[in-house]
């Protein structure tokens, strides 16, 4: 069964992508998602059996893998309380984008690659959760790197596509590189890369010193900040993160399955499993709250002044993984795991209800350019409406349960840098709830700007920078600004049933399961999957903090909305003058704190400098002119002057022959005088 949840897929891509034309589109659609759905189910009965049942199990599926002195692997499958949770985040989400993508990926010439790319991607994933060692780790590591390449450069007829699809497999190769080099580091230290291994030689690696760059340093330090990067880069956070809000280019389901509730939470994942080993490393877990929650708020402060419906939603998922690193780094592994797998549904959920806004506008992505949409599509409506309520953290949600639980674990931790966490998690919590109303307002009511004149409406800036105008979302973008005069429409059936499923887990997922995952079952429900040290009490710390405390994010999240409603609904035109009052401040929040424009100054340019350098003066000036090109050409010409000689006319041969031998006989006769 449980090589079955990994293989299914992958079965799937190699059928949609082989044999995808002969077959058809239908055919590659009902075979990918069938799959996937049997995928999910098993992947429920795993989840039932093993967390909340039996004992972990470990299941070889090829033996040894490969073995080179020391280093040995085997490829087998670790089926444990947390790989299960990630296994029915995994599939479910995936599934249900795949159900999704049938009705979205209708008119478009490409749907069997499409879906090949989504089954590959969700093989890879689900080799990445289930891994037994580390290098089984990085070989589904890479691949969702790979297949999100695939996924977000799929319109590659789309330049901007293209480069969104670059700048993720390079901003991920940096962040892969630590990884990597964190691999090295634990295989110096315990001569193993297998889990088991590993985390039991974990404890006798605390204060180990290694000597480098002519200094001692702690091991286990170094080790895991190293893993940590490869985190920082997958899971797009702080200084790594810009690759995320790019990825949007990428079809709407892509977005949902990539960047909501999968592929960036693999970071959260890893450090997840290797808790044993951050354990032993506290300054590196303070480093990991520093920057978890300097994402958070962040990415919720840029999130304020996006005009793309789907960038705010992708700036909503980095800044709350942020909060997923806090969590993580107060030793509160078992709530950043709970935040990861009630995120998964409500923020899928909004990222396709965004798809079903998307087309009910006829491919529009541009809030400025919708409103009073909520009569014409209410279900999509409503659905957008409970993710919006799970996001924001209102009471009884699953998002209330998760993310106000790591705001009273930072406050609880005495870790240094634990109530810099909590700040940052509490403004960005406000700031969360106002960006994120702003989008159900400026969609959903209001003027509705899409009846107007399509021309009239695209002249006007309502006073925001048309930097951040929204984009096409595909090549249907043919459609043009003209259709915006039809009226809007609910999407069909097929996407709007993803919707509902979702809406169901983001309500109720956080309270069904809460005592499992951090209450009184947690014990019980996780099996050792995490490691919690002998002095970490976080879980029962946090449940006395003190009720000020603990109130905050809902003070801060009634805040944000009332702030919204304001702005938004009872004073229209606010936001402009706000926007011409602090010119600065807005710009630098619309440019994303212009770290695209450091990045540029500082590194790509650099690098293409660089390379037009050895290029045109190291390969061009000097290898093809001195070296083999060179000294070719060099032959060509001396053998082009000499076939002049060779005229056919015999006084010509004859007097060659006399200079000739006029030459050799003064040489002679010179050189018998010395």
């Amino acid at each position: 069964m449980y090589a079955a949840i990994v293989f299914l897929p992958l079965l799937g891509f190699l059928i949609a992508g082989l044999f995808g034309r002969l077959i058809g589109a239908r055919a590659s659609e009902l075979v990918t998602t069938s799959l996937l759905f049997v995928a999910a189910a098993l992947s429920w009965v795993t989840f039932v059996n093993v967390a909340m049942g039996d004992a972990p199990a470990t299941v070889s599926l090829l033996g040894e893998w490969f073995s080179s002195g020391a280093l040995k692997a085997e490829w087998s499958l670790r089926i444990d309380s947390l790989t299960a949770v990630m296994l029915i985040v995994v599939t479910t989400v995936s599934a249900l984008v795949h159900l999704y993508s049938i009705g979205y990926m209708e008119d478009d010439p490409s749907q069997s690659r499409f879906f090949s790319y989504l089954s590959l991607f969700t093989f890879a994933m689900l080799a990445l959760v289930t891994a037994d060692n580390l290098l089984q780790m990085f070989f589904g590591w890479e691949g969702v790197g790979l297949a999100s390449y695939l996924l977000i450069g799929f319109w590659y007829q789309k330049p901007s596509a293209n480069a969104a699809a670059i700048k993720a497999f390079v901003v991920n190769r940096v962040g892969d590189f630590g990884f990597l080099l964190g691999i090295f580091m634990v295989f110096l230290l315990t001569r193993s890369i297998g889990f088991d291994q590993i985390f039991a030689a974990a404890p006798g690696l605390a204060n180990t010193r290694i000597h480098v760059f002519g200094a001692d340093f702690d091991a286990m330090t170094i080790t895991c900040l190293l893993l940590f990067m490869g985190a920082m880069g997958k899971s797009a956070q702080f200084l790594l993160h810009t690759w995320l809000p790019d990825a949007m280019e990428g079809p709407t389901p892509v977005s949902a399955l990539i960047h909501a509730a999968t592929m960036v939470t693999a970071g959260v994942f890893m450090v997840a499993r290797l808790s044993p080993l951050f354990e032993q490393a506290p300054v590196a877990l303070s480093f990991v709250i520093f920057i978890g929650a300097t994402t958070a708020f962040f990415a919720a402060t840029v999130g304020l002044v996006q005009n793309d419906i789907k960038r705010v939603i992708a700036y909503s998922t980095c800044s709350q993984l942020g909060y997923m690193f806090v969590a993580l780094g107060v030793g509160g592994y078992s709530i950043g795991i709970f935040h990861l797998f009630t995120h998964a549904f409500f923020k899928a959920l909004l990222f396709l209800g965004a798809g079903a806004v998307i087309v009910a506008m006829h491919h529009e992505q541009d809030m400025r350019r919708m409103g009073g949409l909520w009569r014409k599509i209410p279900f999509t409506f409503a659905m957008m409406t409970v993710g919006t309520l799970a996001l924001t953290g209102f009471p009884l949600t699953s998002g209330y349960f998760s993310k106000d639980a790591i705001i009273d674990a930072a406050f609880a931790s005495h870790r240094p840098m634990a109530f810099y966490g909590y700040l940052m998690t509490v403004i960005a919590a406000a700031l969360t709830s106002f960006y994120s109303w702003r989008l159900v307002f400026l969609t959903f009511f209001g003027k509705a700007q899409w009846a107007a004149d399509a021309h009239g409406a695209a002249g006007h800036g309502h006073g925001v920078d048309a930097h951040a105008a929204g984009h096409a979302d595909d090549d249907h973008d043919a459609h043009g600004h003209g259709d915006h005069q039809l009226d809007p429409h609910e999407a069909p059936v097929v996407m709007l049933i993803p919707l509902a499923a979702l809406a169901v887990g983001a309500l109720f997922a956080g309270a069904y399961f809460r005592a499992d995952f951090i209450g009184e079952g947690v014990a019980e429900f996780w099996k050792n999957a995490l490691y919690f040290g002998a002095n970490n009490h976080i879980l029962a710390q946090m449940e006395e903090v003190p009720f000020i405390a603990s109130i905050a994010p809902t003070v801060m999240m009634v805040l944000g909305f009332l702030v919204a409603l304001y702005i938004y609904i009872l004073a229209p035109g606010t936001a402009a003058r706000l926007a011409e009052a602090m010119p600065a401040l807005y710009r630098f929040l619309l440019n994303k704190w212009y770290f695209d424009e450091l990045y540029d100054k500082i590194f790509v340019r650099p690098a293409f400098w660089l390379g037009r350098l050895f290029w045109k003066g190291g390969d061009g000036a000097i290898i093809d002119r001195l070296g083999p090109d060179g000294v070719a050409a060099w032959v060509v010409d001396v053998t082009g002057r000499v076939v002049k000689l060779q005229s056919g006319y015999i006084y010509h041969y004859a007097f060659a022959m006399l200079i000739g031998l006029a030459a050799i006989t003064t040489w002679y006769l010179v050189g018998g005088l010395r």
